[in-house]
């Protein structure tokens, strides 16, 4: 049986949690930044677990880790 092979996009932007939990950035950071708020963009910045819903799907991605 071969190796699994960890998806090189899915490593990139997901961590793994001491516990185990999948840690992801927020979006919408990246431009247009002038017409949101300094709470909303000082909000955006903070990680944020991946959703229980999504969890499955990602852990499938990340196989190694």
């Amino acid at each position: 049986m071969p190796k699994m092979k960890t998806n090189r996009a899915a490593a990139k932007r997901l961590k793994r949690t001491a516990k185990g939990k999948l840690r992801r950035m927020k979006a919408n950071k990246s431009h247009i930044l002038t017409k949101k708020r300094s709470k909303r963009k000082r909000s955006l910045r903070q990680p944020t677990l991946v959703s229980k819903a999504d969890e499955k799907r990602m852990n499938r991605l990340l196989p190694g880790s």
